[in-house]
Parts: structure tokens; sequence; C-alpha cells
């Protein structure tokens, strides 16, 4: 599976590509903590934006609601192997002269990628009740975390998904269980609607290269076996 880079490398790259003290830098808060680390360490003023509710990535359109004058950079995030718009943050950092520096990941072999890639297509197929990850066109994403949305009345309906999950053998997990503007050290008074919205609802499901089908599909025959128990209210 692949990682998130350290902070100290995203802040060197921040550095290298001209932060300065007190500049502004637009991050998601739907994620870890790494890259406000990271902003922080470079001097940079962190400014949470939120996501596009289809992708998980940060959304050009609150990116661009969210710029000042002290704007100096966008950092994008690449969340759960799903690759952020570039082509309209990059529009958007050159009209205005502002940095784009990408939290990178380090990558998988291409050949575990295209296994994630099938399972997460078999699980697509077959899961009835949850909402699988869309991938948008021309996008790429390497399934570094195969992510649903569990629909229902929010947390307590997602966590009673999971625990019910678990009891059964199947491993799962809350992707964000915090959004970062949200945690006591880096906690500002902003409202990121999309962003709670999924730190409530989503769940990460097993698409591990080594998974057999068999294993495939006793995740979405658990999964769907729920379905009629937690429902939109």
């Amino acid at each position: 599976m692949g990682q998130e880079l350290p902070a100290d490398v995203l802040q060197h790259a921040l550095t290298k590509a001209g932060v300065h003290p007190g500049d502004e830098v637009i991050v998601p808060s739907y994620g870890t903590s790494e890259v406000v680390q990271a902003v922080r360490q470079a001097g940079g003023l962190p400014v949470y934006v939120d996501i596009a509710p289809d992708t998980f990535c940060i959304d050009p359109g609150a990116v661009e609601a969210a710029l000042t004058p002290r704007t100096s950079a966008i950092v994008p995030v690449h969340q759960f192997g799903h690759r952020a718009d570039m082509a309209r943050l990059s529009e958007l950092a050159d009209s205005r002269g502002l940095l784009l520096v990408p939290h990178a990941v380090q990558r998988s072999s291409s050949a575990e990628t295209a296994v994630r890639q099938a399972n997460a297509a078999f699980l697509t197929q077959r899961l009835n009740d949850v909402i699988t990850p869309r991938v948008q066109p021309g996008a790429e994403h390497a399934f570094l975390q195969y992510v649903v949305r569990v629909p229902g009345n929010g947390r307590p309906d997602r966590d009673a998904f999971a625990r019910t999950l678990r009891a059964k053998g199947v491993r799962c997990q809350v992707p964000v269980q915090t959004p970062v503007h949200r945690m006591p050290p880096f906690r500002r008074d902003v409202w990121l609607p999309e962003t709670e919205r999924a730190a409530d609802e989503c769940l990460s499901l097993p698409v591990e290269a080594g998974m057999s089908r068999r294993e495939l599909q006793r995740v979405a025959s658990s999964c769907n076996a729920l379905g009629g128990l937690l429902q939109p209210a």
C-alpha cells in the first residue's frame, strides 16, 4: 500500500517552492495532520477548505473561494489513491500566480496497483447498500483504500455497521476519525460540511492485492446482509 510522505519531506518541498513565513497555504482538513504540520514547519498559515463529495479530494471551487492576497500556495492531496483535480487546480494556480505543491505518496508497484483496482472493481459490482467509490472521468485511482459511505444517520449508523462487519471477521476501519480542523493542536472555527459528512459516513473496506476472490465475496456478502438494517432516516 502506498504511504503519505513524511511531514518533513513536504515541508522541504514547500520551502523550496517559495513558501515564506506568514504565507497562507490552502489545505484539506479531511485526511491526516501531516500536511498541516508541514505547512506550519515551513512557516505558513494553514487555511482549511472543503472536499469534493465524490472524490474526497480538495474542492477547486472551495479553494478559489478561500483565496486572499496572502495566499501563496495550494497543497492538494490525492486522497485514498484518487488523484485530485490537478487540471483545475493548475489552471487556478497559474491564473493567480500561486504555488501548487501536491502531497505525494510513495507509490506501489504497477502490478500491485492493478490488482487492487481489479479487487475494487469486484466489490463495486457486488455491493448493494453502501455508496461505492466514484472515479472521475480521466482521473486515476490507485485504491490505496477502498472507501464507501454507509447510508443512514451518520456516525452512529456507520459505527454500528463497522462493528457488525468486524464481528463477522471483515477487516474495516474509519479512514478519517476526526478532521484536522477539529483536532486540538490544529483547531480552527470553520464549517466544512462535506468534510464533516465524510468523517461521519465513510468506512474503508479491504482490497489488498493478496486477497482472494472468495475473501472479497465474503466482504461483499457481509455488507449486503446489513442492507435492510441501516437505511436513511
